[in-house]
C-alpha cells in the first residue's frame, strides 16, 4: 500500500488548515457585513399571541461591533425564525368606529319628544325653555292686526340684536310694564326721566340706546297712523292684506331675510324708524304672522294657514 511521505503529509495538513481558516474568516466576514447592510435582529416576544411587538427591530449602535448572537446565529436560523413568526399570523382586531345610519339621524328629532307630543318645528327641542315652546305654539306665526301688539313684536324683534327669543320672552311682562303695554301714544310721550329709569332697571337689561329707539319708533308709528289710519293698515298693505304662506320642509330652508322684508325695511327707514334692517323686519314678520314660516310638518303650520286664509280683518 502506498504511504505518503512525511513531507507530503505535512503539506496536506497545512493546506487543509489554511482552507478551514479561510472558510471561517469568510463566514465571519459575511455575518459581520450582512449586519452592516441589514442592521436588524429578529426576536420572538415572550407573549404567546402574535402582535406588532412579536418582532422587535433594533438598530445596531455600531455596525462594526460583533456580539455573541452574531457569532452563534446563522443567516438560515434568522430567516427560519422570521418565517415562523410570519407564516401564520393571527388576525388582529382593529377598532372601526361605528357610523350612524342616515335613517337614525333623521329620527334624532323624533326622540326629543315623547310620542304623545305634537310635531313641532325642529328648532324646538326637549331642551327648549317652556316659555319659548309656548310662544311657538300660541303666538309665533299667528296673523296680528292690533297696533299695540304689532308695536310690541317690532320692539322685541329689535332686541334680537342683543338677546334670543327665550331671554326676551322671559322679560316680556317687564317690558310691557315699562313701555305702557306698548301703546304708541303713551310711549311717544316719554321724556328723559322715563328713558333713564328704564335704562337703569337691571331687571329689564336694556341699553339706553335701545330704549330711545323704542320711543322714537313709537313717534314714527303716530305719524304712520295719521297717514294710513293704523299701524296695522300700513304693515299689512305691503302684504296685500294676505300673509305669505311658505312650505319649508327643513329649517335650513327658512331664510333670515326676504325680498318683502327688504322693501318694508327701506320704507320704514325712510319714515324715520330705527333698528329695522331686513333681518329684524323679517323676524318681526314671522312673529306677527305676516309670513308663515312654520315647517310643513309642524302642527302649527295648518293652524296658522287656516287663520291666514280668513278674510282680512282690521281691529
Amino acid at each position: 500500500m502506498y504511504k505518503a511521505s512525511p513531507n507530503r503529509r505535512a503539506i496536506l495538513e497545512k493546506s487543509k488548515s489554511v482552507r478551514e481558516k479561510e472558510t471561517k474568516q469568510t463566514s465571519n466576514f459575511f455575518a459581520k457585513h450582512f449586519k452592516r447592510i441589514y442592521p436588524i435582529t429578529l426576536q420572538r416576544s415572550t407573549s404567546s399571541s402574535f402582535s406588532l411587538s412579536s418582532i422587535s427591530l433594533s438598530l445596531s449602535q455600531n455596525s462594526t461591533d460583533s456580539s455573541t448572537t452574531d457569532s452563534t446565529s446563522t443567516l438560515e436560523q434568522r430567516i427560519s425564525l422570521a418565517l415562523g413568526l410570519i407564516s401564520s399570523p393571527r388576525r388582529r382586531e382593529t377598532f372601526v368606529p361605528k357610523t350612524i345610519p342616515r335613517q337614525q339621524e333623521q329620527r334624532v328629532y323624533d326622540e326629543d319628544f315623547k310620542s304623545d307630543e305634537p310635531k313641532r318645528c325642529n328648532w324646538i327641542t326637549k331642551k327648549s325653555d317652556e316659555v319659548y315652546v309656548t310662544f311657538h305654539d300660541q303666538q309665533w306665526g299667528v296673523p296680528v292686526y292690533d297696533d299695540n301688539l304689532l308695536f310690541e313684536f317690532l320692539a322685541m324683534s329689535g332686541m334680537l340684536m342683543d338677546y334670543n327669543w327665550t331671554e326676551i320672552l322671559k322679560r316680556k311682562e317687564l317690558f310691557r310694564e315699562a313701555f305702557c303695554e306698548f301703546d304708541p301714544n303713551l310711549v311717544a310721550k316719554m321724556g328723559e326721566k322715563e328713558i333713564t329709569e328704564i335704562a337703569s332697571n337691571k331687571a329689564i337689561m336694556l341699553q339706553e340706546s335701545r330704549v330711545r329707539c323704542i320711543v322714537d319708533n313709537a313717534k314714527c308709528i303716530i305719524k304712520v297712523v295719521k297717514e294710513f289710519g293704523s299701524f296695522s293698515s300700513y304693515m299689512w298693505g305691503f302684504m296685500d292684506y294676505k300673509p305669505i304662506i311658505n312650505k319649508f320642509k327643513y329649517s335650513r330652508n327658512v331664510p333670515l331675510r326676504s325680498p318683502k322684508a327688504e322693501i318694508i325695511s327701506k320704507d320704514m327707514i325712510k319714515r324715520g324708524f330705527r333698528f329695522v334692517g331686513p333681518v329684524i323686519v323679517h323676524s318681526f314678520m314671522q312673529a306677527a304672522g305676516l309670513t308663515i314660516d312654520h315647517l310643513v310638518d309642524c302642527f302649527r303650520h295648518g293652524d296658522c294657514v287656516s287663520l291666514a286664509e280668513r278674510p282680512w280683518r282690521h281691529i
